[in-house]
């Protein structure tokens, strides 16, 4: 039995791609750097992903993250690598001003408040979560939400997890960590942290609905439930729709 839910936010709940791009092109031409094209934004991604990797196996800090992904994406197109400082401050911010849910995310958290108990479970910055889940409306919607900034760990870290468990316990009198359910796109900063502390997963991968080709032989860590769609969840809860 399913008895507390923690949502992933970004990739989970709301569409960071799409933020993604629409901060870097609007803040692109705040700053007279041109267009930022497809090829572009493909190359920050890239350069992006490999950092945030490096924040999950505990190889580096988040705020030298912050600003040398910017400082090695500008160099590869030709900006000048010492603004990134300041382009990675807006950033932050420009990150809320887009919000798309993913498959009725919105929807999902409402209908199942008073049901469940549900949390944001993010390691995003404080600045961009903050903005995001006031813009989103999530923050009415949500039970809490555990920014990894405020508490000084990252998802995958088991030690991200001590104030959720101590939270849910305050919230939910009796419950076991068996009985918490982390739902999230990433297996590498959700799924291994929920395997961590021992709660359990639930990996949510849309882009297998959208066609895309996945590896089957990867590592993996242990996974109790897998979907495509976060309406699936009503399923996972044995719970129906109103």
């Amino acid at each position: 039995m399913i008895r507390a839910l923690l949502w992933d936010v970004d990739g989970t709940l709301l569409n960071f791609k799409a933020a993604e791009k629409a901060a870097i092109r609007t803040l692109f031409a705040e700053y007279g750097f041109g267009d930022c094209t497809d090829a572009m934004l493909a190359t920050y991604a890239e350069i992006n992903d490999a950092y945030w990797k490096k924040l999950e196996r505990g190889e580096m800090e988040k705020p030298q993250i912050l600003v040398r992904r910017f400082e090695d994406f500008f160099s590869v197109i030709g900006v000048d690598p010492r603004l990134s400082a300041a382009f990675n401050k807006k950033y932050q911010l420009a990150l809320g001003d887009t919000i798309v849910f993913c498959d009725d995310a919105d929807q999902i958290v409402a209908e199942l408040k008073g049901r469940i108990p549900q949390y944001g479970a993010s390691n995003g910055t404080l600045a961009a979560q903050t903005k995001k889940l006031e813009r989103s409306g999530l923050d009415q919607l949500l039970d809490g939400a555990f920014i990894s900034d405020q508490i000084g760990f990252e998802k995958p870290d088991a030690r991200f997890f001590i104030p959720v468990c101590e939270r849910l316990e305050a919230d939910v009198p009796g419950i076991r960590k068996e009985e918490i359910l982390i739902v999230g796109d990433s297996l590498t900063s959700d799924i291994q942290g929920g395997v961590n502390v021992g709660i359990r997963t639930c990996w949510y991968h849309p882009e297998v609905a959208a066609g895309a080709a996945v590896d089957e032989t990867a590592e993996r860590p242990r996974i109790d439930y897998e979907i495509r769609d976060l309406h699936e969840i009503y399923d996972i809860l044995d719970l129906t729709t109103s």
